[in-house]
């Protein structure tokens, strides 16, 4: 069994897979890592290798405790990879949007793919039906945008997400709101359009902590599964031992 691990700008998740057969995912904070992975090795004591991808504060010296219990593997840029690598500045690719190239590769094979990650970053990631990897666009998420407005001027409040009740909006909050996530649907939908204008049949992956929120408010036809990270992880994990 492989426990896959991602640890990302604000919350961690983890996930179990039997093969290609997600069995569980917990989502915890940073603060509560150590003992959530005890309870989840606990659990699952017939986990063999834990998979990494980090963008967050968990040093791989952290982790490698864990080495008495499982093999622990981290995601590096130097691995191979299903695609091949064209964005400008390498070393800088995020490794979350390396794994899910890797993942939308792997998935969706002889396609071109647009991965959307909508976590505190919003993250476009195209991959064309040669595999080869583009790059895409970053933007602030969801609770940046709140939280912007609250904290760069004198009186906006901070706010909890949510659909606006219309596109228009008759109070302030009200207003916050439609300039958030309708603004956030009209950047998605506007990036899609913009890609099918130049790419053909193109699929459309959506995931990322928002990616459920988002979704059914989205004209354009999209994948919408928040795990899709984990299961890349888990489907490059297989490429790795193959090809290594």
């Amino acid at each position: 069994m492989l426990l896959a691990l991602d640890i990302g700008n604000t919350r961690i998740k983890a996930a179990v897979f039997e093969h290609n057969t997600l069995v569980e995912v917990v989502s915890f904070l940073e603060i509560d890592w150590q003992s959530a992975m005890i309870s989840f090795l606990n659990k699952y004591p017939k986990c063999t290798d834990l998979m990494v991808a980090s963008v967050g504060n968990i040093s791989k010296e952290q982790l490698s405790a864990f080495e008495n219990r499982l093999t622990v593997h981290f995601i590096s840029r130097t691995d191979r990879f299903p695609f091949h690598n064209l964005y400008g500045t390498p070393n800088t690719l995020g490794i979350d949007r390396i794994v899910l190239a890797s993942g939308a590769v792997l998935q969706y094979p002889k396609q071109n793919r647009l991965v959307i990650d909508a976590g505190t970053c919003i993250t476009y990631d195209f991959i064309t039906d040669e595999d080869q990897y583009l790059g895409g666009a970053i933007a602030p998420g969801i609770r940046l945008r709140y939280e912007a407005m609250h904290q760069y001027t004198s009186k906006l409040p901070l706010l909890t997400k949510r659909i606006p009740q219309h596109f228009i909006g008759n109070t302030t909050e009200e207003a916050m709101h439609a300039g958030v996530v309708q603004g956030m649907l009209h950047e998605i939908d506007g990036f899609i359009d913009q890609y099918h204008q130049q790419y053909s049949k193109i699929i459309i992956i959506l995931t990322g902590g928002d990616a459920n929120f988002l979704a059914n408010q989205l004209k354009n036809t999209i994948f919408a599964n928040s795990n899709f990270l984990l299961e890349s992880l888990n489907q490059t994990f297989q490429y790795k031992i193959k090809h290594d």
